[in-house]
Order: C-alpha cells, then sequence, then structure tokens
C-alpha cells in the first residue's frame, strides 16, 4: 500500500474521529479507509486508534505518533503548494479554541473581513472555555489570554488587553463605591476560576495590589460572569472592550478608575511546526495586521 497515504488517511480520521467522513473527504470507500489505518499500525506494531461502532479515539501511543507525523505531514503538504497556482490562497477548515469573550460583534467583523480576502477558509471556532489537547482534537490555533503553554506548542503575541473592575449602578447604590482599594476586601466577586477562584486579586509585583474579595460566583465562562455582573449580583473583573458598551449604556459603572489594572496579552497558540498551513499563518498575520486586533481593542 502506499504508506504515505496511509500516514494521510490516519491523520485525518484521527482528527476527525470519523472512518466514514474520511473516507467521503478523501474519495476512499469505508473498507479502504480502514485498511490504511491498520497498514500504518502494522508498521509501527502498535494500536494507534480505539474504535467501536460509534466513536473513534486516538491511544496514548496514537496521540504521540500523530504528534510526529503532522509537521511532515503539514510540511509536505506546504511544499506541494508551493508548486501550485494557488499556493498562495489559503483554504480548508480553520479549526480554532477562544475565550467566550471574545464572542463579541467587533471580532465577528475581523472574521468577516478576513473570510471576504480569503472566501475558501471555513471557520470552526470552539467557545467552550475548556482545556484542550490541540493535537488530538485537531485545533489549528486557540487565542488565549491566561495559559500555561503545553510542551509541543509556540505563542505568538498578537495584542493588549486592559482589564477593569466593574459592578452595575444598582449594585453600587446598595454596596457603596469604592474610593480606595481596601474598601473591596471581602466585597463580593463574581471570579474568573482560572485567575481569581480563591477571590484573590493579586498585580503590579511587589509594590501593586493585592486584595481578597468574596467569590458568590465563580465560572470558567466569562459570559456568564459578564452578565451576572450587569444584573448586579457583585464585582466582576472584565476586558474593556468586553465592558465598554455597557459602561457607556449605563449598564456597568468602571470601579476605581484611577487605578492600574492588570493587562495582559493576547496570544495565539498553535503546534510547533516547522511549516504552518496557509490558512493559519495567514489568519495570524491577519490578526496582527491593522484589520485584526488593533481595529478591535479601538
Amino acid at each position: 500500500m502506499d504508506t504515505l497515504l496511509s500516514l494521510r488517511v490516519f491523520a485525518e480520521v484521527a482528527e476527525h474521529k470519523n472512518f466514514s467522513a474520511v473516507a467521503e473527504r478523501l474519495g476512499l470507500s469505508p473498507a479502504m479507509t480502514s485498511k490504511h489505518v491498520k497498514h500504518v499500525e502494522a508498521r509501527v506494531g502498535a494500536r494507534l486508534l480505539n474504535r467501536n461502532s460509534r466513536n473513534v479515539s486516538l491511544t496514548e501511543a496514537g496521540a504521540q505518533y500523530l504528534l510526529t507525523i503532522r509537521p511532515l505531514l503539514d510540511g509536505l503538504a506546504e511544499a506541494e503548494a508551493q508548486l501550485t497556482s494557488d499556493s498562495l490562497s489559503p483554504r480548508g477548515t480553520l479549526r480554532m479554541s477562544m475565550p467566550a469573550w471574545m464572542s463579541t460583534p467587533a471580532f465577528s467583523h475581523i472574521l468577516t473581513a478576513y473570510h471576504q480576502q480569503n472566501p475558501h477558509v471555513m471557520f470552526d471556532v470552539d467557545l467552550s472555555g475548556r482545556k484542550i489537547n490541540m493535537v488530538e482534537e485537531g485545533i489549528d490555533l486557540a487565542l488565549r489570554v491566561a495559559f500555561k503553554l503545553d510542551e509541543g506548542l509556540i505563542a505568538r503575541k498578537l495584542a493588549e488587553v486592559t482589564f477593569q473592575l466593574v459592578a452595575a449602578p444598582a449594585f453600587l447604590d446598595r454596596f457603596g463605591r469604592p474610593d480606595t482599594p481596601e474598601d473591596l476586601i471581602n466585597a463580593p466577586l463574581l471570579a474568573y476560576s482560572r485567575v481569581a477562584a480563591d477571590g484573590r486579586l493579586k498585580f503590579g509585583g511587589e509594590n501593586g495590589l493585592d486584595l481578597r474579595l468574596r467569590p458568590i460566583l465563580v465560572s470558567s465562562d466569562e459570559n456568564i460572569l459578564h452578565q451576572a455582573a450587569v444584573a448586579g449580583m457583585g464585582f466582576a473583573m472584565l476586558p474593556n472592550w468586553s465592558a465598554q458598551n455597557d459602561v457607556k449604556d449605563g449598564r456597568l459603572e468602571t470601579v476605581l478608575p484611577g487605578i492600574a489594572w492588570p493587562k495582559l496579552h493576547i496570544q495565539a497558540i498553535y503546534p510547533d511546526r516547522s511549516y504552518l498551513p496557509a490558512k493559519v499563518r495567514s489568519f495570524l498575520d491577519f490578526l496582527a495586521g491593522p484589520d485584526g486586533f488593533s481595529a478591535f481593542l479601538t
């Protein structure tokens, strides 16, 4: 059998977790698709996929093998693409993971502007906020602000995000409007679980602020924290662009606006590949360009 084709079939099945869909995508029969995967398993002497009538998943050996061969397949595809007339035209599905608070009209305009320039790229966006395995799940790109970089991944800084403490006017009428940071001690906090699940707001180094608030709602979904703040439940630390319309329209107020609240970088995270697919490289360049985050954050 064609071993190179077998490797490509295995990678497709591993990332899409569906033999039938890959067979149709590659113009193969389901039986031949299965034979290609078995051919790879026979060559390496290990089971790479768990499969039953409903599910397909990578074994531990399969995940490691995919991590090894994916850069090789992508590099070969990139080299082949450079010899074709459409090598500069990104295409295919760009699978992306990003925080729920980026789900705004402004970011939708970025996606629209990119798609108008690159009509052959389709987006598949995950907003679950959960921890992902980029290789096993076939994620091309993740946008994150606070994260721990896993082995085998690289990051590119795209933009700086300023956060601000906000609360609803009706809540502040009841609680009182803080005059100093110390007025926030033990105040009710709507806490992002991956940063301040214990209610502690610490930033600015040794001479910065270290405050302990009282968490009353903890979640990894920024949208529920945002909506609870608008509803008047407590204080929330939100990105400027997420809160700015509610502040402008009077649904939220900035709290202690003179404080230098945290500034963090939006980073693009992707597998460490020698050759990035054109769809990923072009979208990264777009995000870093004048029509990307620089327009988004104004």
